[in-house]
């Protein structure tokens, strides 16, 4: 029998623990994509409680809290922080199944050396020795637990309208060995549907210092704004999209059409008339082929989050807004709009370093065996089946997810996971991450279907776990 989430916690096999242990265990952290505050960093945030830290801004707890009948008051309103902890320590036994259930376990024997399993009779020694370490350590101010982490490298989320003050206070002050490197998100001008798209537009301009009247004016402050995101390290863009948007036929049918008909719909947006949904995505899609073009050519990773379906409960959006757990998993179809994207990108060699994520399994052949037939021009593993996002990012959508991967493409140059976090206690789960790596490798090994070599192994398991990633974000 095993002992609860001990050592070898989730190794199955002897060769799968001396891969973690002599392996992937000793890789630092690459967590390209997150979504950190970056003036939290530059300030070396301390962190006042355990609820704070732990329950702020994170909605898979909140929506495992709401699923346990727990008051909004405890998840996202105005009661004590104890109070809050409380009703999730309530929550935790409940989640036996549920990532969380380890995620949380792992989180409080990494930072704060405490192995007793949290309940409602644990929870007040937790609390107290938990706030006592927060306190005093400075292993838990934002710094410390970068070094205790050996954090490589972080990418944080930043709309093109931002200043990136804070990542230029943070080179400034080389008080971090981690790279702190903003990601472009450029959803807000995607998003031409959305009622304050024109606000944005101005907003965009003033931080461009150019007055966006046009589609050409568009273009020209995006590509200030992409400099100054390159110049203060960027490498990576990030879309989330819930579908692909191609709309390159029938009332567009060309590509000089295309941005014809984009221009005509931004400048309806812009005076607030309502646009027809063949003229909003024909708008997106030369939009997304134009940023992919600039990422091209600037040697960025596009990456391209598919199929969630946002704020399906109407009522608490309008009480306590977006991102707060009210989301779920969209099945539009995804395979020929996606194909004549990337077709339309590579014929004009165009098509970026591309990582496709999926909120819905179904995705997951279509994503692998498509990007397959766009792989190619001497850079390995260009196109990637990005690591189970969000409703997928436990034991079997893991598993699901490298296997898959395994089977159609190739697993060993794979870029391997990151936290998708608002929260700075969520680095175990690049730990949960390799341990489910190396049970699969180590499964494997031992059932004779690959060399038992540890040599080979231990290097597949470095690369997925760093070095594909350092690689290739450059």
């Amino acid at each position: 029998m095993y002992t609860f989430m001990d050592k070898d916690f989730l190794l199955t096999t002897k060769t799968a623990q001396r891969l973690y242990h002599e392996a992937a265990g000793e890789e630092p952290i690459f967590d390209y994509h997150c979504h950190l505050i970056p003036k939290e960093i530059a300030d070396n945030r301390r962190f006042p409680d355990l609820a704070y830290m732990w329950l702020g801004g994170d909605h898979y707890k909140w929506r495992a809290m709401r699923a346990n009948g727990i008051d909004e008051r405890f998840i996202t309103g105005n009661a004590e922080p104890y109070d809050k902890f409380l009703a999730w320590a309530e929550t935790i036994p409940y989640l036996i199944g549920n990532p969380l259930y380890h995620w949380t376990h792992l989180e409080l024997q990494r930072y704060f050396g405490i192995t007793e399993p949290l309940n409602k009779t644990s929870a007040p020694a937790i609390w107290k020795t938990a706030n006592e370490r927060l306190q005093q350590d400075q292993n838990l101010s934002v710094y410390g637990i970068f070094k205790q982490f050996k954090v490589y490298a972080v990418g944080t989320t930043d709309d093109p309208a931002d200043t990136l003050e804070w990542h230029e206070k943070i080179a400034a002050a080389q008080e971090t060995a981690t790279k702190v490197l903003p990601s472009f998100r450029p959803d807000r001008v995607v998003n031409i549907e959305k009622p304050d798209f024109a606000e944005y537009i101005a907003c965009l301009g003033k931080a461009a210092g150019k007055t966006i009247a046009k589609l050409e004016d568009l273009l020209e402050a995006l590509r200030s704004r992409l400099d100054l995101f390159d110049a203060r390290g960027c490498r990576a863009a990030d879309h989330g999209l819930e579908y692909i948007p191609f709309e390159l036929d029938q009332d567009v049918p060309s590509e000089a059409n295309l941005e014809k008909k984009a221009s005509e719909t931004f400048s309806k947006a812009l005076a607030g008339d309502l646009v027809d949904r063949a003229s909003l995505d024909a708008y997106k899609t030369f939009v997304l082929c134009f940023f992919a073009s600039e990422y091209h050519d600037r040697g960025w990773v596009m990456q391209l989050h598919l199929a969630a379906i946002r704020n399906v409960n109407s009522r608490m959006f309008k009480i306590i807004g977006p991102d707060t757990g009210y989301d779920g998993v969209q099945d539009h179809r995804i395979a020929s709009k996606l194909v004549r994207f990337f077709d339309l990108l590579e014929s004009q060699e165009k098509l970026p370093k591309t990582i496709l994520y999926s909120l819905n399994p179904k995705d997951f052949y279509t994503l692998g065996t498509v990007m397959g037939g766009f792989q190619g021009g001497g850079i390995p593993g260009k196109m990637q089946l990005g690591s189970a996002w969000w409703f997928l990012d436990h034991r079997d959508g893991m598993e699901e997810q490298m296997k898959l991967l395994g089977s159609v493409g190739l697993l060993a140059r794979f870029v391997g996971m990151l936290t998708d976090s608002r929260s700075f206690l969520s680095y175990p789960r690049h730990e949960y991450f390799r341990r489910i790596l190396c049970n699969i490798l180590g499964i494997w090994a031992e059932a004779g279907e690959i060399p038992n070599d540890f040599n080979l192994l231990s290097g597949m398991v470095r690369d997925i776990s760093f070095r594909n990633a350092e690689s290739y974000f450059k």
